[in-house]
């Protein structure tokens, strides 16, 4: 069998859902309406779960084909939630050779996951990037908004023990 991603349970509100069907219904009408729509929807909810889509799809009578189609090709929307805390491993060319997939492995060891999923507990997601343009720290990883460079696979757990 092929390896089950691990999914948070759908957890929208109907406060959301309503926020949601507002937006639909002030666009619904606009030509090319469907990308704000999803950014909106994806501002909403955090990201754009099949609810989110079916709800979109049928809103707009858009074949849910399509509207998957369109969340998948832009790297801008995710189907799964992100964490509280967003670790993101760059994977570009000069952390790659300086070690960044052994960080990378270590990370989806350590947080129970698949790069790309949220732990169940909503606090962390984890990511691959590319360059981020910090290459003289290589290999570098981010938490949100902080940098972490230099970095070695045995100084993870205290990295991450900071956002516990």
């Amino acid at each position: 069998m092929g390896s089950q991603k691990k999914t948070v349970p759908f957890a929208g509100t109907k406060e959301q859902e309503a926020e949601l069907l507002k937006v639909i219904s002030e666009h619904k009408d606009d030509k090319g309406a469907l990308m704000p729509i999803l950014q909106k929807a994806q501002h909403i909810y955090g990201y754009l779960p099949i609810e989110v889509q079916k709800i979109i799809s049928n809103e707009m009578d858009i074949p849910l084909e399509k509207i998957y189609g369109v969340v998948t090709f832009y790297s801008q929307f995710s189907l799964n939630p992100k964490g509280k805390y967003k670790v993101s491993v760059c994977l570009g060319t000069a952390c790659y050779v300086k070690g960044s997939g052994d960080i990378y492995n270590k990370l989806m060891e350590l947080l129970k996951i698949e790069g790309g999923e949220c732990t169940p507990d909503g606090k962390f997601s984890l990511d691959a990037c590319r360059c981020i343009g910090a290459c003289g720290l290589a290999p570098v990883l981010t938490i949100n908004e902080d940098v972490y460079g230099r970095l070695t696979v045995d100084e993870l757990p205290d990295i991450l023990a900071k956002y516990e």
